[in-house]
C-alpha cells in the first residue's frame, strides 16, 4: 500500500550469529515478511543477483567477506535498501557504511521490534510492482493494476488486498491479517468485510477470465492467491 510496508516483502538477513539470524528471521516472519537468511558474506552478491530481495540486513563482520565490501559491490548492480548491522559502534564505520549506499546502520545490541521497525519503514519508501507470467500486473507507484492486459477497476482497498495476496502466491492469509493491511486509519471493521471485498475482486478478475480462478478460500482459515 501506498502508505504502509508492502504486505509481504522479501527480506535477507545476513547474519553469522545463528541465534541472532534465528531471532531476526522469527520476528520479520511475523510481521508476513519472507525472510532468508545467510552467514557468509561471500554469498550475498550472487543470491541478490539471482533473486534481488526487497530489503537486505546485512552485518558488518561476516565470514568471507566483509558488510561493507558487499555493500559497495551491490551498489555497482542493484539499489536494493540495506541496514547495516553491527556491533562496531565507531563514528567511521558509521559514517563509511552509509556513504557506501546503506540506507540506515543499526548497532548491537538492539531490539528485534525496532529492527522490525525500521525495516518497516524503508519498505513503505519502496512501491511494490508485481508481475507474473500470469497476466497480473500491479503497480503501487501508480495504484494501477490489470489482468491479461486488461486494467483493473479497483477501489484502493481492493488494490491493498490484492497487493497483499499477490505479494505472497499460495500463501494463506487470516482476514484479521488482511484486515490489519487493508486500512491504515485502524478504523473498527468486522472480519467479514474481508469477504466482501474478495468477492468484489473475484468478480472484476472473472469478467476478464471466467475460466481462471485467482483466490481461493481456505475454510476456517481465510484466503489465499494461486494461479
Amino acid at each position: 500500500m501506498l502508505n504502509d510496508a508492502p504486505a509481504s516483502a522479501r527480506i535477507l538477513v545476513v547474519e553469522d550469529e545463528p541465534k541472532l539470524a534465528a531471532l531476526l528471521r522469527d520476528y520479520l516472519q511475523a510481521a508476513g515478511h519472507d525472510v532468508a537468511c545467510l552467514d557468509n558474506g561471500l554469498k550475498v552478491v550472487p543470491a541478490v543477483r539471482a533473486q534481488e530481495p526487497d530489503l537486505i540486513l546485512l552485518d558488518l563482520m561476516l565470514p568471507g567477506r566483509d558488510g561493507l565490501e558487499v555493500c559497495r559491490e551491490l551498489r555497482t548492480f542493484s539499489d536494493v535498501p540495506i541496514i547495516m548491522v553491527t556491533a562496531r559502534v565507531e563514528e567511521i564505520d558509521r559514517l563509511l557504511g552509509l556513504d557506501l549506499g546503506a540506507d540506515d546502520y543499526i548497532c548491537k545490541p538492539f531490539s528485534p521490534r525496532e529492527v522490525v521497525a525500521r525495516a518497516r519503514a524503508i519498505l513503505r519508501r519502496r512501491p511494490l510492482t508485481v508481475r507474473t507470467e500470469q497476466g497480473l500486473s500491479l503497480d503501487e507507484s501508480t495504484y494501477k493494476a490489470s489482468f491479461k492486459g486488461i486494467e483493473l477497476d479497483l477501489t484502493p482497498v481492493e488494490f491493498r488486498l490484492l497487493s497483499c495476496l499477490a505479494a505472497s502466491p499460495g500463501r494463506v492469509f487470516s482476514r484479521d491479517q488482511l484486515l490489519d493491511r487493508l486500512y491504515d486509519d485502524h478504523r473498527v471493521v468486522t472480519d467479514r468485510t474481508v469477504d466482501s471485498h474478495v468477492k468484489n475482486l473475484r468478480r472484476k478478475l472473472e469478467q476478464i477470465d471466467p475460466e481462471q480462478s485467482l483466490i481461493h478460500s481456505i475454510y476456517g482459515v481465510g484466503y489465499k492467491l494461486e494461479f
